[in-house]
């Protein structure tokens, strides 16, 4: 939605006498602009300062003079459309719709909307568009509270609405850059340069972005980012920018990106205390504490460990030393095996044997055999104490000796 007032109506006749008479209509002077008509001109004019707070309070000194005008309630639709507040920038479009006028539009953002009545411009933003405003003004405000990735989950969805608007690219670029994604960031901005747009940025992380196109801005961005990207060669920022990523993409719960960020860090700096954090972080996930342990216990230690943590899961530990943080990971894991220790001395229960993936090694049950192991070497016994054999008129046979019994082997440890 975009921003109008009424319009003075001039009827030009010309009339035509058979008589060739000549008739002359003074033509009426243009009346004032009621109360009404002048604040929301003001407002408008404030808008296309990109004022927006002075905006707001002419179009509400404007409601309560008239609470049913047609063009203050728009106004004040899209102010609250700016804002993201997209249930209430509806209920002022459907009043302003319901308040049916023919007045036409004067003065708008938009110059193709100048000189349409009210009426079928009031509420027309789609669910579209208007949800991808809404989307984009939450992001702006996650943003500026350094939580680029929550921004990121809510730009994605914006984009699956409207993949091509500029807005909604220009801010991906900046929440991307935000996370460490500088080649995502670079793809971002000039994909939202490329469009062209000369339409102009009302709300902006960056105050001297207000009022310049949005593709100006997006190309600017673009030009900052790759130079950044440029100078990024050394092991030391590859690293760091590593371990950004592998933060945000916990935050954005994908775990499996995350852990090839990661990775990667550790190979490239493994002496590194935010990289070897890291990995304990990994191991403890995978349920394997004895290691997460281990590499917390080298993080206290390692270099760079009096460094502080600009970026993490845990919003209490941002601003801390990374080398404390370990510590106190190392000392919670300490303390949870100790737990499980006690609590199985408790219950009396072995201790299962476990693979370096958490899985208990069951051994296989040896197979049942009810027949008796023969003696090697028997007794000498009376022939008249055993049972009598049947005759036969064949020659008695040779009493075979059985074959050993194979045992069951057990499968070795992992």
């Amino acid at each position: 939605m975009r921003l109008y007032l009424l319009a003075a109506l001039i009827l030009c006749f010309g009339l035509t006498f058979s008589q060739a008479q000549q008739v002359r209509l003074p033509m009426p002077k243009r009346s004032k602009y009621t109360p009404v008509q002048q604040l929301n001109r003001d407002g408008v004019k404030a808008l296309q300062k990109h004022d927006v707070d002075k905006a707001k309070k002419s179009f509400y000194k404007a409601y309560l003079i008239d609470p049913n005008d047609p063009f203050t309630l728009n106004n004040l639709g899209y102010v609250a459309e700016l804002e993201g507040d997209i249930d209430r920038a509806q209920r002022y479009y459907d009043q302003a719709q319901a308040n049916t006028s023919d007045a036409l539009v004067e003065r708008s953002t938009e110059p193709q909307d100048l000189g349409k009545p009210v009426a079928k411009i009031a509420g027309r933003t789609a669910e579209g568009p208007m949800k991808v405003n809404e989307l984009n003004s939450q992001a702006v405000r996650l943003l500026n509270q350094d939580r680029a990735p929550e921004a990121d989950l809510l730009l994605q969805r914006a984009l699956q609405i409207e993949p091509k608007n500029p807005f909604t690219l220009n801010n991906m670029g900046y929440a991307k850059e935000k996370e460490g994604e500088l080649e995502d960031a670079i793809r971002h901005y000039t994909t939202a340069a490329n469009a062209g747009s000369r339409e102009p940025v009302v709300i902006a992380l960056n105050k001297s972005w207000r009022g310049k196109p949005i593709s100006e801005i997006a190309q600017q961005n673009a030009d900052n980012a790759s130079q950044e990207l440029a100078h990024a060669n050394d092991v030391n920022d590859r690293v760091a920018r590593l371990n950004l990523r592998g933060v945000s993409a916990m935050n954005r719960n994908d775990r499996k990106a995350a852990r090839a960020y990661f990775e990667e860090a550790y190979k490239l700096d493994p002496r590194n205390s935010f990289t070897i954090n890291n990995m304990g972080f990994l191991s403890e996930l995978d349920g394997d504490k004895e290691t997460a342990s281990s590499y917390y216990d080298q993080a206290e230690t390692a270099r760079r460990a009096s460094a502080h943590v600009a970026v993490s899961t845990r919003p209490e530990a941002e601003g801390r030393a990374v080398g404390q943080v370990a510590g106190q990971s190392g000392t919670l894991v300490d303390s949870e095996m100790e737990a499980v220790a006690e609590a199985k001395r408790r219950g009396g229960a072995p201790p299962a044997l476990r693979t370096r993936d958490n899985r208990i090694v069951v051994d296989k049950p040896r197979p049942s055999n009810n027949t008796a192991v023969p003696d090697l070497n028997p007794e000498p016994t009376d022939e008249l104490s055993q049972p009598a054999a049947p005759q036969s008129d064949q020659p008695p046979q040779l009493k075979q000796r059985p074959p050993e019994q194979n045992q069951p082997q057990q499968n070795p440890p992992l």
